[in-house]
């Protein structure tokens, strides 16, 4: 088991304090003080949108409704795994009044970061406790804020992703898929190759007992990691059961998840991850670790939660064989689990409510 805690390059630290320094000043010439009770026109704080990943994918999804203002801004959002604004910036924007939303999802801890952890969360504390609005993305981020940046005085609420369910959705048919299709996805660093073993053990138990399933990987794979879930594949005789797809973007996305019949998370301590929404708004059930915000999600009907030890010192996992029972679990109640995930997704989780609620958080701001 690949269990090494991820470190952060000094290279990549420096063009860090670099980029920073960059926007920092931006912010500072381009601040002025705006008149209130105007419509939102908003800076993301050197936040970067894109196809991949899910912070990328959130800050695109927020820009198609409210389109980034680099000049004459009157509001800034900023996430919190992109704190990029320095101390005088923050300072610059409430002598300004400009009003701050921060939006919070997970901490650095010893257990998944090997570099500088605290001076890491002393980044993101500089926004998270000068935002004039906090949006904890679960309440398990909520818990780790308290924990890592302090407990916050000020408004905040807990708001969690989302999708769109239109584009996200179940295919006609699926329970009568043969062989069952299990589905992993995302980026997995040499840190997180857990979250491969497990699975692929899962797997392994649960066709020896007589299920006949399949996994598919969907994501970016360290090199490390690939070469070492080849391997357990070959040693697990599974070569005809698992398909390695690679890195995806999220236009290709939903037509990877048609293609399962169910989902599987066993990262640890999982924030809030978008994979997990968008399989429950494809009618995918999950079967997760019952760490982090990932219960939160999937809820008692929507999947079965794999029993985890807590703590933050080192990531922890279910045992493969709690995996392969829960496989053998969803299998048989395929298409009453994928009715509730599809139902849950559409009654918590869709991107018109979720992107009301930020305009309705701004307009208040103004």
């Amino acid at each position: 088991m690949i269990t090494t805690a991820k470190r952060d390059p000094i290279v990549r630290g420096l063009a860090r304090n670099i980029y920073r320094t960059g926007i920092g000043l931006q912010c500072a010439v381009t601040a002025r003080r705006q008149p209130r009770r105007e419509a939102p026109r908003v800076f993301y704080a050197g936040g970067r949108s894109g196809n991949v990943g899910g912070p990328r994918v959130k800050l695109q999804r927020l820009a198609a409704a409210f389109p980034e203002h680099r000049r004459s801004f009157n509001l800034v959002y900023i996430l919190s795994n992109a704190p990029h604004l320095p101390t005088f910036a923050l300072k610059h924007l409430s002598t300004r009044q400009v009003p701050i939303v921060h939006n919070q999802n997970g901490v650095f801890y010893p257990g998944w970061f090997a570099g500088d952890w605290r001076a890491r969360n002393a980044d993101m504390a500089r926004s998270y406790h000068r935002a004039d609005h906090v949006l904890w993305q679960s309440e398990f981020c909520r818990r780790a804020a308290d924990e890592f940046l302090g407990i916050r005085e000020g408004p905040g609420e807990v708001l969690y992703n989302a999708v769109d369910t239109e584009v996200f959705a179940p295919r006609p048919g699926r329970s009568q898929d043969k062989p069952f299709q299990f589905l992993a996805s995302g980026k997995v660093d040499t840190h997180a190759f857990y979250r491969l073993e497990t699975a692929l053990r899962g797997l392994g138990i649960a066709v020896e007992h007589g299920l006949d399933c399949s996994l598919t990987i969907a994501g970016w794979l360290s090199r490390e990691a690939s070469e070492a879930a080849g391997r357990l594949v070959q040693d697990l005789d599974l070569t005809r059961r698992v398909k390695f797809t690679g890195a995806y973007t999220q236009a290709d996305a939903p037509a990877i998840y048609r293609q399962a019949n169910a989902y599987i998370s066993t990262q640890y301590n999982d924030a809030c991850p978008n994979a997990v929404i968008e399989a429950l708004a494809s009618g995918l059930p999950v079967i997760y670790s019952a760490t982090g915000g990932v219960p939160e999600l999937v809820g008692e009907t929507a999947g079965i939660s794999l029993p985890c030890d807590t703590g933050w010192d080192r990531p922890r996992w279910p045992e493969p064989i709690a995996i392969a029972e829960a496989m053998t679990k969803v299998a048989m109640s395929q298409a009453s689990m994928a009715a509730a995930a599809r139902a849950r997704a559409v009654e918590r989780f869709t991107l018109t409510g979720w992107i009301e609620r930020h305009r309705q958080v701004f307009q208040d701001l103004l």
